[in-house]
């Protein structure tokens, strides 16, 4: 339980230090909590008793977080976005009669958890209205652990701190080539096999992380070429400039006669996708359901479709 002082500090008195630290000046500050400058001052001032620290240094033109400031300051951003979350949320509920959930997921596995999120919405008896956030998976879990999702379906290569999370499937890397090309007729290829040839992979994301030091091991020429979206992966490779290595979860709806997906073997790296959120108590009951649905039903999507690409491969190999 928090020391008696510290059980004096108030939402307010958060949400006043969030805002000063955001805006790094008093005066902006002020103007936008529509309070004055001297009642800011005095409210800072008066958190900083209570916490018996510093959380800023201030000087004529400039704002500074104390080292202390700095970690009251990530505890105070996650309180104020859940505050203002459940608000939201308390909104929602009593206007439209129905509960509110925030789901994260990364575009190459929106199809599956949405389907599997639909399969949860028809089955259920209770009223939920899910909100949907697609990005990279470092601003997933960076937003999951400030508090403004749920929960989040992401790729990661080692467990992220702070959260709990569940495994839900891993995606191996694969090479996507020209139909023409010298190794489309093998079914398969290694990293040895790419040679000195360039590659075309993702700039964010996991790929910094599982593609170069694969390519580092095997000493692989030219600098590839980082780009943000599948579709500029795909045309480099069919205009013959480059090889696509991405994950191959991105490759599911690929439908292009130019193009073969190849498995990237010796060795095979893979990323783990997983299912994470907050340890503790959750917001509401609904967002603790789709979770326990979520860990359930995504790992058996996961087997089913890696039985359905494998099965394509040994087709396309015969």
């Amino acid at each position: 339980m928090a020391s008696l002082p510290l059980r004096a500090l108030t939402l307010r008195q958060l949400q006043f230090f969030s805002v000063l630290v955001e805006e790094g000046h008093f005066g902006r500050a002020a103007r936008r909590l529509a309070i004055t400058q001297p009642a800011l001052s005095n409210a800072i001032k008066q958190m900083e008793k209570l916490l018996g620290a510093e959380l800023l240094t201030r000087s004529t033109h400039r704002l500074e977080l104390t080292p202390v400031g700095a970690e009251v300051l990530a505890r105070t951003d996650f309180l104020v976005n859940t505050f203002e979350v459940a608000l939201r949320d308390i909104e929602s509920t009593v206007q439209r009669g129905r509960a509110f959930v925030r789901v994260g997921v990364i575009p190459s596995a929106s199809a599956r958890v949405t389907a599997a999120a639909s399969e949860f919405l028809q089955a259920g008896e209770r009223e939920l209205e899910i909100a949907w956030r697609d990005a990279p998976s470092t601003t997933l879990l960076s937003e999951l652990r400030s508090g403004q999702l749920d929960m989040a379906v992401a790729a990661i290569t080692e467990p992220p701190g702070g959260l709990a999370c569940v495994d839900l499937f891993r995606d191996p890397l694969v090479l996507v080539v020209r139909r023409d090309h010298a190794l489309a007729a093998a079914g398969e290829a290694s990293w040895e096999a790419i040679g000195k040839e360039r590659l075309v992979l993702f700039e964010s994301g996991s790929m910094p992380a599982l593609g170069n030091p694969a390519r580092a091991q095997f000493e692989q020429g030219p600098e590839p070429y980082r780009v943000s979206y599948s579709e500029t992966l795909y045309a480099l490779v069919r205009s013959g400039q480059a090889l696509g290595l991405m994950p191959r979860l991105y490759t599911a709806l690929l439908r292009d006669p130019e193009l073969v997906v190849l498995p990237l073997l010796k060795p095979r790296v893979e990323r783990r996708v997983v299912l994470a959120y907050l340890p503790g108590p959750m917001r509401n009951v609904a967002a603790q359901e789709l979770i326990a649905f979520l860990r359930e039903r995504l790992p058996q999507a996961g087997e089913a479709a890696v039985r359905r690409v494998a099965s394509k491969e040994r087709r396309s190999r015969r």
